[in-house]
């Protein structure tokens, strides 16, 4: 079988090039938005998994896969407008519409099961930690961050450049807490899963939070990996 990727290969870039290698990561626990700038090997070695099993599965993944149905458009070829476009018609716009939707079962979950499962004190805590930071992320980068970025391409001053660089940094750091916050919740429930008498509330809470997980990790990773890697590029 032919590999197309290597031990050696960018994570980020697996993903960049081919977006359903997202859904292998995952299950292998492997960070391809926050920590995607580092070889596939690090990641797996510092995971204590198989390199050529990891491989392996990408390499037949890969070849099962009709990208042309995946992907359908290359996000490394479209402008950035159009990335953007994409990232708040479908990214921020799940958050906005998920994150209320979510809340209540959250906050019923504590109060119903909280006393006898104190974890769930802690996801909530968490939950509303995220949900906050988030709000007020893709509100900013929505009315004054994706703003400077289409400017800077257009008007690549000295002046713009410091307010980029700065406003870049700034937003990978946002990313970086969210993700932590998100691989938290993550361990606490124990990848998700919810305990074999739990309510469907409780069950819907976790496989809620497993899909915020997956649209945050395609969310960042089209931000730090493409967008803002082009911009600095460019810069």
């Amino acid at each position: 079988m032919n590999q197309p990727f290597n031990k050696h290969s960018i994570i980020s870039e697996i993903v960049t090039e081919f977006p359903k290698a997202s859904d292998l990561f995952k299950t292998y626990r492997i960070d391809f938005c926050c920590g995607g700038n580092r070889p596939l090997i690090e990641a797996v070695t510092e995971r204590n998994l198989s390199i050529d099993e990891v491989l392996t599965n990408l390499s037949t993944l890969y070849e099962q896969t009709n990208l042309l149905n995946e992907a359908a458009i290359d996000w490394k070829k479209a402008s950035s407008s159009e990335l953007i476009d994409h990232i708040v018609s479908k990214h921020h716009r799940f958050l906005r519409e998920e994150l209320p939707l979510l809340s209540p079962y959250v906050t019923k979950v504590r109060r119903v099961h909280g006393e006898n499962n104190p974890h769930l004190v802690r996801i909530h805590k968490l939950f509303f930690e995220l949900k906050a930071e988030l709000e007020n992320h893709i509100h900013k980068e929505e009315n004054e961050d994706f703003k400077l970025i289409l400017e800077y391409e257009q008007q690549p001053t000295d002046e713009n450049y410091q307010k980029l660089t700065a406003i870049v940094a700034e937003l990978e750091s946002e990313h970086q807490n969210a993700g932590d916050i998100l691989k938290e919740l993550r361990d606490i429930t124990n990848d998700f899963t919810p305990p074999s008498n739990a309510c469907g509330t409780y069950r819907l809470v976790y496989h809620r939070l497993c899909a915020l997980e997956a649209d945050m990790f395609q969310h960042i990773h089209l931000e730090n990996n493409v967008l803002f890697k082009r911009a600095i590029k460019l810069a």
